[in-house]
């Protein structure tokens, strides 16, 4: 190429002399190679333990890990770059098989395989496996969301009971997918609990860390410009080996060249931040002395854009910004104009990529450092604060309102003339088309279109068993209901003296002192407490049924017993009284079972028992609660969690299909439980169970009580799920409409008093995805949304996410 230089010279000399072209150094250094600033992104898994919920399989199981991006535009494959094992897993003799591994073929990770034998089992893995996942040349950060795949392996047991499978891979027995959003990349530090399914109820808890890092700076392939040099072109560079190089060529890649700068400083700011929030998060301090005396330099970076300060100074120092472009906020130091960043030298910008990129990558080590001296505290305090953000991120699917407990319908104990002028009063107050449950489901509707029309772009990591399909997601409809004064028997007011009230409270058969929770200066420091949750089915239900709304419960407290109801089992057909008879000695047997094993181990300070029913086995609890055996132990009651149960019977339902099958119930096989929850067990309204029942004191001791309901269930009425009046009652003059209403003046009341000023009383309405079921005979009769109580576990866990503290 000289030779050809000097030819093209002797051309254009006509005296035989050569003739010196002006400026020929950029000409040469137009056809050096480019220096390319690579960058890569780094993504840490830990993986702290793996628990057994609920496995319905004994044998090997495996965690398969691998990650990709989330679109085609990336050619680059993330592979694991480094597997940390801190301390051994607490595998048994023969518990464990063979080691970790990684895949070449698909740039997997899988952990040791082990064994699991029993529910409510602790294998911990104590790993940290890192991704690598390269950018594209000059690129960064990366527009492209980041996919996290975990796979469940599964392998049975061989009849040696020591081997494993060779290669089980094929057939991942579940999988959960979390997608990292563009934002996140620069830097977070985030609890991800894995999750698989309602047939795989495992939590694996896991916490991810990532961070944008400096791959280096390499030769690009040599490239002949296209475009005539001219003495404008200023595209001198220095690499890192002190050869003149060519950074770039276009503007266009000038501008994601500032952007990678900008990108390793903010994620620099980040690793900063975020360690020191650790460190005191834990009272650990983090040893940064290094950093703040030899690699935080400021002044390097000042000096650099000083001397290239851009000369529309307005534009810059006008706002009150510093003018040379840095402003410390917190520590932290962030550009205040991409043009000064533009104006910089070729050779400016290396020098920054590097001085960043060296800083960064010094603070992710000291991170993992840190992290692996501290591996325990830093993981609990980011599960605390995953569990205070999860009202926040799902409130997309739940919509919160506050009610007063309505007056209208509260006119009991009037004589029939005044019974009749105050109920036309209140009948007034429905139009025809105020139908509740239809009014419910098309503001879910609503509310599921807009979603389907939302853009979510946030920062956390997104769980796609929610974000994968955000309009298919339950919405839940949570009305938070502030307890007005208890009604008194007077026309004109709804206040009751503290007379009344004792009295109310001596006809339940309790002290003085029953029923109210101890409070916490009266009750003993020392001890434990010991909290019962029992789990009621429904009609011809199985023991096993709300096995999912229990798993959510025991995510949010691992501590609580559970009794999941056996001795009703195939025995739903007789009297109410015969079934809450045997729950109540059930529920004895239990507590006092657990009273003793907790006493023994310990001293006992408190009980705590709560119950959680679906469809009838709310009238069961009820019923058993009514009991005279369990006086002893209702004021230990906590909290009541009804899922679509009828508490109000069948007085007025409006699915004549689903009446037809009652019909035909009582009919051709005389089901007594049938017939109490139509009053069809005696002429008498006001002799039949459930007008008896609702005059028991079965709900007043609870300090939380929660009503689940569905506007799309066909099986239970909907005013009767939710303890609340309904057009047809209020239109009724009848006899049978004022005892309706008064089953549900005395049902309010228990709500109530006497311990309304602790107690939570919340409506929630399920809206369920309609969409998935199919035209069938189960969504026409809606028995669908009635089962989707027991199969779909999502609204539980945003109830229970939500408001925790009514869960333990």
């Amino acid at each position: 190429m000289l030779r050809r230089l000097g030819w093209l010279i002797g051309l254009n000399n006509k005296s035989g002399q050569a003739k010196k072209l002006p400026d020929a150094k950029p000409l040469l250094a137009k056809v050096q190679p480019a220096v390319m600033l690579d960058t890569v992104q780094e993504i840490a898994i830990y993986i702290h333990r793996f628990h057994n919920l609920d496995l319905f399989q004994q044998g090997w199981y495996q965690l398969k890990i691998t990650m990709r991006w989330d679109d085609d535009e990336h050619d680059s494959i993330a592979t694991p770059a480094r597997v940390v094992q801190y301390e051994a897993p607490n595998f048994g003799s023969d518990d464990g098989y063979g080691v970790w591994r990684i895949d070449d073929t698909d740039n997997s990770f899988a952990t040791q395989p082990f064994r699991i034998k029993y529910a409510r089992q602790d294998v911990l893995l104590s790993i940290m496996v890192a991704f690598d996942l390269p950018l594209t040349e000059n690129e960064g950060p990366s527009s492209s969301a980041v996919i996290l795949k975990f796979e469940l392996l599964y392998a049975h047991v061989l009849e040696n009971g020591f081997e494993f499978q060779a290669s089980p891979d094929g057939c991942p027995a579940a999988v959960h997918e979390f997608r990292i959003p563009p934002k996140a990349l620069l830097g977070l530090h985030s609890y991800c609990p894995v999750y698989f399914d309602a047939f795989h109820a495992v939590l694996v808890d896991v916490s991810v860390h990532m961070s944008l890092l400096k791959a280096g700076s390499r030769k690009a392939a040599t490239k002949v410009p296209s475009a005539p040099y001219t003495a404008t072109d200023d595209v001198a560079g220095e690499s890192i080996d002190g050869s003149t190089q060519v950074l770039d060529e276009g503007s266009s890649t000038d501008l994601k060249q500032v952007m990678l700068v900008k990108a390793l400083l903010n994620a620099r700011d980040t690793l900063l931040v975020e360690l020191q929030k650790l460190g005191n998060a834990i009272n650990q301090a983090v040893e940064l002395n290094e950093f703040t005396s030899k690699m935080n330099d400021l002044k390097l970076f000042d000096t650099l854009l000083q001397a290239n300060e851009v000369t529309a100074d307005g534009e810059v120092s006008g706002q009150g910004k510093p003018q040379n472009g840095l402003e410390q906020v917190n520590g932290r130091s962030e550009f205040q104009s991409d043009r000064l960043l533009q104006n910089l030298s070729k050779e400016d910008i290396i020098k920054m990529f590097h001085l960043a990129g060296d800083q960064v990558l010094y603070l992710w080590n000291t991170f993992l450092n840190f992290h692996r001296d501290n591996k325990t505290q830093i993981f609990e305090f980011l599960r605390d604060a995953w569990a205070k953000d999860r009202r926040a991120e799902w409130s997309i699917w739940m919509v919160y309102s506050k009610v007063e407990m309505p007056h209208h319908y509260i006119n009991g104990g009037f004589d029939e003339s005044s019974h009749q002028i105050v109920h036309k009063r209140g009948s007034s107050l429905w139009k025809l088309t105020d139908d509740p449950a239809q009014i419910a489901a098309m503001r879910a509707e609503l509310h599921r279109r807009s979603i389907a029309q939302m853009r979510i772009n946030n920062r956390s990591i997104q769980d796609m068993q929610i974000f994968g399909d955000p309009s298919g997601i339950p919405i839940v409809i949570i009305e938070r209901v502030m307890n007005a004064p208890r009604r008194t028997f007077s026309d004109n007011s709804y206040l009751r003296n503290l007379d009344i009230m004792d009295s109310a409270t001596s006809h339940t058969g309790l002290s003085s002192e029953a029923g109210k929770r101890p409070s916490n200066t009266s009750a003993p420091q020392n001890g434990r407490d010991l909290k019962i949750v029992v789990f009621v089915h429904g009609f011809q239900g199985h023991h096993l049924d709300l096995r999912l709304v229990r798993n959510q419960w025991l995510l949010i407290d691992p501590k609580i017993e559970f009794l999941m109801s056996e001795v009703n089992e195939e025995k739903t057909s007789g009297d109410f009284r015969e079934m809450g008879l045997r729950l109540a000695h059930e529920v004895i047997s239990f507590v006092k079972k657990k009273m003793d094993k907790a006493s023994r181990s310990g001293r006992l300070r408190d009980i705590k028992l709560s119950f959680v029913g679906h469809s009838i086995g709310n009238i069961i609890i009820r019923t058993a609660l009514a009991e005279s055996a369990m006086e002893p132990y209702l004021r230990f009651l906590h909290t009541y969690v009804s899922l679509s149960g009828p508490h109000l019977g069948y007085l007025y339902s409006s699915n004549s299909l689903f009446n037809s099958g009652l019909w035909l119930l009582k009919k051709l096989k005389g089901t007594q439980c049938i017939h109490q929850l139509t009053f069809t067990d005696d002429p008498d309204i006001r002799n039949t169970f459930f007008y008896k029942l609702c005059k028991q004191k079965t709900l007043e001791n609870f300090k939380h009580i929660i009503l689940l309901s569905s506007p799309q269930d066909g099986y239970v009425p909907y005013h009767s799920a939710r303890i609340e009046s309904c057009r047809a009652a209020s239109m009724d003059y009848s006899k049978k409409g004022k005892a309706f209403l008064e089953m549900l003046n005395d049902c309010l009341d228990q709500i109530r008093a006497p311990t309304s000023e602790q107690r939570v009383f919340m409506r929630c309405d399920v809206n369920f995805d309609t969409s998935s079921y199919g035209r069938n005979l189960n969504t026409f009769i809606g028995r669908a949304a009635h089962i989707e109580f027991l199969e779909s576990d999502l609204f539980a866990r945003f109830i229970m996410w939500s408001f925790p503290d009514l869960f333990k």
